[in-house]
């Protein structure tokens, strides 16, 4: 049975708030040796930005730190610090589980760790069932890690010393469980593979703003016409601006179900929208009262919007179309897509690897739509090789699936399997998308 880890051996340490707190912990990281260990606490569901409210640091000979980012936002004492931390690591691996969630707000705090290893992937890559810290922790280490605070809201203060606790056991034996990843890895030849994702993740720019974030609004299939449209759109952009302003997440400003109910309404002045029962509720609250004539402004908004200015009802793009009507609508780009699918699929489980990492199954689905018109990729384990890296296939992904997707291509009639629950799918189409 595995040993639960209930708090640091050396004890939970004190939060770093100060410049000189700070300046001593940064001399004591630079002192250690090896990799470091750091990990990062936002305040997801609960504020509107994604920035860390704590962050955790381990490094063998050089302690264990949690500092509040927060009161050195505008200090440039603590910027030089961060400066020089960073300028002593440039050569050292940094250490973080999921690392694609906690880059951002490490870099917005002013780190930038130049080498990676993200414990998370590489337990996907080596092939590892359950992928979470914990279930690492307890399969690789034989030790449990409590969880019981991973949801709560990190942006409060003064944070619960129970919560520091948690916080401190994420990076406590985090370098452990890398040096148990990394053989794994080692003895099954994958090394090299997860290094190469390890510096793409560092590499990959930021990503691009969403075309109409609001039409991902949730319920969207009850609307009716374009002045709905309008109404929904102008209330999701307002909600967002005042989210930003006041740093809160927007579910908390105003949720999508009560944005749908008051695009479904159409209020034509404050007396219909607060006759609304879901926005009645909300009156209660005296700071959800001081936004009811801010949402009304929107509405009047959206109501005056001339016919010409409306959100046009459907999208049309020239992205390929949602996989669900492949089958009906492309059989032959089904067809091969069914094939090459289900031979990269075989080719994971032959190596213990997902096949979202093995290769992205967006890669597989655009090379299958383009083999319609680009017909040399046929067959072509080259032309597939070359498609795959502008696609942004990592150079040992399409050495391994390159050959499999070539063949799988030569095929027009498709394999009677069920379609995959799993697979993510842009929301951009290439049809008209009703809404």
């Amino acid at each position: 049975m595995a040993k639960p880890l209930l708090k640091p051996v050396g004890g939970t340490p004190p939060i770093i708030s100060t410049d000189s707190a700070f300046a001593e912990a940064v001399s004591a990281i630079i002192s250690g040796t090896g990799p470091i260990a750091i990990d990062a606490e936002r305040a997801s569901g609960y504020r509107y930005s994604q920035r860390a409210y704590l962050i955790q640091i381990k490094r063998n000979g050089g302690g264990l730190h949690l500092i509040d980012p927060i009161p050195f936002a505008k200090s440039d004492t603590a910027k030089a610090q961060i400066q020089k931390l960073n300028d002593a690591l440039a050569d050292v691996e940094w250490v973080i589980h999921a690392s694609t969630q906690d880059l951002p707000c490490l870099r917005e705090f002013g780190l930038a760790p130049k080498l990676l290893f993200d414990t998370e992937l590489g337990g996907r890559l080596a092939g590892c069932e359950r992928v979470g810290l914990g279930p690492l922790t307890e399969a690789l280490l034989d030790l449990t890690l409590a969880k019981e605070h991973s949801a709560v809201d990190w942006s409060y203060r003064p944070l619960h010393p129970e919560w520091l606790n948690y916080a401190a056991l994420d990076v406590e034996v985090l370098l452990d469980l890398r040096n148990a990843i990394e053989k794994l890895l080692s003895d099954q030849g994958k090394l090299k593979w997860a290094s190469a994702d390890f510096a793409a993740i560092l590499a990959a720019p930021p990503s691009s703003p969403r075309k109409d974030p609001w039409r991902r609004t949730s319920g969207m299939h009850k609307v009716k016409n374009r002045r709905e449209l309008a109404i929904i759109r102008e209330l999701w952009l307002t909600r967002d601006g005042v989210a930003k302003e006041i740093d809160l997440a927007p579910g908390k400003v105003l949720n999508d179900a009560l944005i749908i109910q008051i695009a479904l309404a159409k209020p034509n002045s404050l007396l219909e929208l607060t006759s609304i029962p879901a926005i009645s509720n909300r009156l209660r609250s005296e700071e959800q009262k001081s936004f009811i004539p801010t949402w009304f402004a929107a509405v009047a908004r959206a109501q005056a919007l001339p016919e010409s200015e409306l959100p046009e009802s459907k999208t049309i793009t020239d992205a390929m179309p949602p996989i669900k009507v492949w089958r009906d609508k492309f059989p032959l780009p089904y067809a091969r897509l069914t094939h090459a699918r289900s031979a990269v699929a075989n080719l994971g489980v032959e190596l213990a690897i997902p096949t979202e990492n093995l290769i992205s199954p967006e890669i597989i689905r655009r090379v299958a739509w383009l083999s319609q018109s680009d017909t040399a990729l046929i067959g072509s384990s080259d032309r597939v090789f070359e498609r795959m890296i502008g696609f942004g296939a990592r150079q040992w992904q399409a050495e391994l699936t390159a050959e499999l997707v070539a063949a799988g291509l030569t095929n027009d009639q498709p394999l009677l399997i069920p379609e995959p629950e799993t697979e993510s799918e842009s929301t951009e189409t290439g049809l008209e998308t009703p809404i």
